[in-house]
């Protein structure tokens, strides 16, 4: 079984580098971003199974990323976190689509939960079509 991929775009260099040690002793690849121009790139080139992506930085923050990812044909899901407050912010980027939002600061362990959580919700299956004997 191969890592699950994430691409990672966060400005702050202490928290990026804190989220790529926890996220690479957990097994994961990681690919890491410091704006959303780069994010994009990262995410065009790989095909990542999950984005996890800051809401506010410089040249390009997560909104436009998330914008991006509505134009794809098999988007990858994402997690917005944000030490923002508004809950504006957190129904704009649910309306975009992401799968989960955590708020900043956040434990490690919530991290780990969430990102296993989103990475493992996937398309239920159809129901299995049982044979049926004919009498």
């Amino acid at each position: 079984m191969t890592a699950k991929h994430i691409v990672l775009i966060e400005d702050d260099r202490e928290i990026s580098t804190t989220l790529q040690a926890v996220l690479n002793n957990a097994g994961y690849r990681v690919t890491a971003c410091n704006n959303g121009i780069d994010g994009q790139k990262a995410i065009t080139n790989e095909n990542p199974d999950l984005v996890v992506t800051d809401m506010m930085m410089p040249r390009m923050g997560g909104f436009p990323v998330l914008e991006f990812l509505k134009t794809l044909d098999n988007p990858p899901k994402v997690i917005m976190v944000t030490a923002n407050e508004g809950g504006r912010h957190k129904a704009y980027a649910e309306m975009l689509g992401v799968a989960a939002y955590l708020r900043k600061p956040f434990a490690m362990d919530l991290f780990l939960d969430t990102i296993a959580s989103v990475l493992e919700d996937v398309e239920p299956s159809p129901p299995i079509k049982r044979r049926t004997k004919k009498s």
